[in-house]
């Protein structure tokens, strides 16, 4: 039945929290959506479990359902709460750092993060914080120093408990600490003057005929503690004619502050006790107890009233060292005003007040004469002064006492000799110091002092006197200069010995060596051992790709990074067809010869070392490309002019191949363009010549007075002759007709100048003939007033890369005539940096 109603009660609470709606969507279907109509509490209750039932319109109708689990989450809507509003404890001073006191307990609702506390201080003081310690995560409570209750006896703040959610929520609660009191205080003893006895530094004079009973100070006794801990008792020790009473009798007094009075209790007899030394205890009531004393002086009538004087107040005595045990250091006398037994003096040696140890055992005193003796052997290196109090006391009663300060300065003996910081001294110069410049300091030292100590330094001939001259030495500061400038190169080391002597009788002395090292400056270019600048080296052009060439050797005097070289081509090499290995100087054949290429080639290579600044050399490396070495004298003018030619120009190959590929395409174009004009003027002939035959017939020797051609001067035509010495006649003053007559290239004639040009422009012949088989009589036509002018192009001639031409005028009167002299295309010449034998081509005009 139990179960039942629990099922109604969820079941109820289900319905009044969670309501269930089903809505149409606009695909016809239904879909269900869980309402929440009540308030969610997870503290509550955290979970629900809903049954759903689906269920059709069939009949009969159908139906399913399904199990809803519905979790709520947490949300921070908890505040922490402690356990308690207020805490409180006690807690013992002077407690150990760590010593827990307690832990604060707080609660939070909420889970996760939302219910996570941390601990902190709220309102709290600076003495809070500095003395306790809180953890954060448990909220322990703990000392963090220790706690005086002289100082506070009580400790009140407020802690805060902060849950970690967003936002936070926290809740605070008061702490109280009641610091209990230990009895770590001792009671103190304060003795002030009372009424007219007089009272000063601890002494009361009293009159030996003072009444008993009379008080003759106030005693004050005080504890800081409290409680049982604070409750002081006070007595005088000893047997003397003194005791205390108490100086109020009310019970509202503080148990831990107390007044006494010092009564006399027996009368005070002056010449039996002149002095009374009166010793007050006092002791408290703690567990265990802590007492304390104070003593106050009771001087009897005025008799002994006067101590011991010493004449000097500090006395000064020098004392050489390297004593013998038991020499008389100095003697001390002290003289007293009073008599008999209070002027008999004994003396005593006790501490310095500036120095608590005890000098019984090095020096003694004689009680009676004053006597001051040494009994160790002193040593002025191990401890130059010495301290101590002598202390002359009467035999009065109480005794009076006077004290003086002996200082012993013990005075020194030459007992040392100098002493070098180092056996060896080692000293890294640069080189090309300039000099007089400090190369090293050495450090002596001796443990005497005065002119004991007063060192004079040197520097000390050596086996080789490689330093004689070379090197001094500053007295005073040890300081060494050297005379001369290093050079690494020439010696690199320099080892000599520095003496030191004292100025002590005997003199002492000691010798150190000194080892200098010069470090290497870059002070040396790199030399070029191989090749010399006027050699040179034979390549083959058949030589193969990574062919050696030659190699470069360079030295550098220097070491280390200023020594490590690396080789470079700078200049002479705009084919790249040389290549240089940086660090072994193996110059190699990388690029492929062509015959532009050969002649000689001048590499200009540097070489560099790794110093800083870098240091380098420029050596020239001459290569002659060629099959054999046929004309040394040749190749060696060469060299010789490279050395006076500037390295920023290059010399690479055969200079002149290009160009004679430039003048011999200049050629052909010339020779070309005259047969294209005397072509063309032989067909301009030939055609007015077939144009006048058709009009009026030819007649031999006619004049043609149409013909605009005709020249202004009738010379009547003569045949040339030849003197006998085999030399051409004068030319005739009329021209004949100008055929081409050229060779081909297997011997043979061109039949026709057409044939000559339709062929390829090789090496002809031309000339002049009179007439021929078929060819008309032009010579009434043309005459010569001057032969044409020739052309010769020479080697020297501009390159293709500038544009020049030769220009020569048509002859006067429109005559033309072939010249007899010779066109030179090709010619034997030597440039500059290569011989080669050209081809030769020449191409002849002659008339016939």
């Amino acid at each position: 039945g139990g179960s039942k109603r629990r099922q109604e009660a969820d079941a109820a609470a289900r319905s009044s929290v969670f309501e269930l709606q089903v809505a149409d969507t606009l695909d016809g279907e239904k879909q269900p959506q869980l309402i929440v109509k009540g308030a969610l509490d997870r503290e509550q209750r955290d979970s629900y479990e809903l049954s759903l039932r689906v269920r059709d319109g069939g009949d009969p109708a159908r139906s399913s359902q399904a199990i809803l689990r519905v979790l709520i989450t947490d949300v921070n809507d908890n505040s922490p709460r402690f356990e308690k509003s207020v805490y409180e404890a006690d807690l013992a001073e002077n407690s150990s750092p760590g010593t827990p006191i307690l832990q604060l307990r707080a609660a939070d609702l909420d889970v996760g993060v939302n219910g996570q506390i941390e601990y902190v201080f709220g309102a709290a003081t600076e003495s809070v914080r500095r003395l306790l310690r809180l953890d954060e995560t448990s909220g322990w409570l703990s000392v963090l120093h220790r706690i005086d209750r002289e100082e506070v006896n009580q400790l009140r703040f407020t802690v805060m408990a902060r849950d970690r959610g967003q936002p936070p929520k926290t809740d605070k609660a008061t702490v109280v600490l009641n610091i209990r009191d230990e009895n770590d205080n001792v009671p103190t003893i304060d003795i002030r003057k009372i009424g007219r006895i007089p009272l000063r530094d601890g002494v009361a004079s009293v009159a030996e005929d003072v009444l008993v009973d009379t008080p003759i100070a106030l005693v004050q006794v005080s504890d800081r503690d409290q409680g049982e801990n604070g409750v002081v008792t006070c007595t005088v020790v000893g047997d003397v004619p003194f005791q205390l009473k108490p100086a109020s009798e009310g019970e509202g007094e503080p148990q831990n502050k107390r007044k006494y009075f010092l009564h006399t209790s027996a009368p005070l007899d002056y010449e039996a006790v002149r002095d009374y030394n009166v010793v007050i205890v006092a002791v408290d009531s703690g567990s265990p107890s802590l007492s304390s004393n104070n003593s106050l002086l009771v001087r009897v009538g005025d008799t002994n009233d006067n101590p011991p004087v010493f004449s000097q107040a500090v006395l000064e005595v020098s004392f050489p060292e390297n004593n013998l045990p038991g020499e008389r250091v100095a003697t001390v006398v002290a003289t007293d005003a009073d008599s008999g037994k209070n002027a008999e003096l004994t003396y005593s040696l006790e501490a310095s007040p500036l120095s608590s140890e005890s000098p019984g055992g090095i020096f003694s005193i004689d009680p009676d004469s004053g006597d001051v003796s040494v009994q160790a052997v002193l040593d002025r290196e191990q401890r130059d002064t010495y301290e101590f109090q002598v202390t002359a006391r009467d035999k009065g009663v109480p005794s009076l006492q006077g004290s003086t300060t002996v200082v012993v300065r013990v005075a020194d003996r030459n007992d040392n000799e100098p002493r070098f910081m180092q056996d060896v001294f080692t000293f890294y110069v640069k080189e090309n110091l300039q000099p007089n410049s400090p190369v090293g300091m050495v450090t002596v030292m001796d443990f005497d002092k005065g002119r004991n100590a007063e060192l004079s330094l040197s520097i000390q001939p050596s086996d080789h006197d490689q330093a004689t001259g070379i090197f001094s030495i500053e007295n005073d500061t040890g300081t060494i200069f050297s005379t001369i400038s290093f050079d690494r190169e020439q010696q690199t080391s320099y080892t000599f010995k520095v003496k030191a002597v004292d100025g002590g009788e005997p003199p002492r002395s000691a010798t150190a060596t000194v080892s200098l090292f010069v470090m290497d400056e870059n002070d040396n270019a790199p030399t070029v051992t191989f090749p010399s600048n006027s050699s040179y080296t034979v390549l083959p052009p058949s030589s193969n790709m990574r062919t050696v060439v030659a190699t470069v050797v360079a030295t550098d005097a220097d070491t280390g990074l200023n020594a490590d070289l690396n080789y470079s081509i700078v200049g002479g090499n705009p084919f790249k067809l040389f290549e240089i290995d940086p660090a072994s100087g193996v110059v190699s054949l990388v690029g492929k010869l062509a015959p532009k290429h050969y002649g000689l080639h001048r590499l200009v290579v540097q070489v560099n070392d790794s110093g800083q600044p870098p240091q380098s050399t420029t050596a020239l490396l001459h290569v002659f490309v060629n099959e054999s070495l046929s004309n040394a004298t040749v190749v060696e003018g060469q060299v010789a002019r490279s050395l006076h030619t500037p390295l920023a120009q290059d010399i690479a190959g055969d200079p002149s191949y290009e160009l004679s590929k430039q003048r011999l395409s200049i050629v052909i174009g010339v020779v070309a363009g005259i047969m294209t004009v005397i072509l063309l003027i032989l067909v301009v002939v030939m055609a007015r010549y077939c144009r006048s035959k058709s009009k009026h017939g030819y007649e031999a020797g006619k004049k043609d007075h149409e013909d605009f051609f005709t020249p202004q001067q009738h010379d009547k035509a003569k045949k040339p002759k030849k003197d006998k010495k085999g030399k051409k006649g004068k030319q005739p003053l009329y021209s004949s007709i100008v055929t081409v007559e050229a060779s081909k290239p297997n011997g043979q004639r061109y039949d026709s100048v057409n044939e000559k040009l339709s062929d390829s422009p090789g090496m002809g012949r031309y000339r002049s003939v009179n007439g021929g088989p078929g060819s008309p009589d032009l010579a009434r036509h043309y005459k010569s007033s001057s032969p044409l002018p020739t052309v010769q192009l020479h080697p020297q001639s501009p390159t293709a890369g500038k544009k020049h031409q030769a220009v020569q005028d048509l002859p006067p009167a429109n005559t033309f005539v072939g010249a007899s002299d010779n066109i030179s295309i090709g010619s034997d010449h030597c440039s500059e940096y290569s011989c080669q034998a050209s081809s030769k081509y020449s191409k002849q005009v002659r008339a016939l």
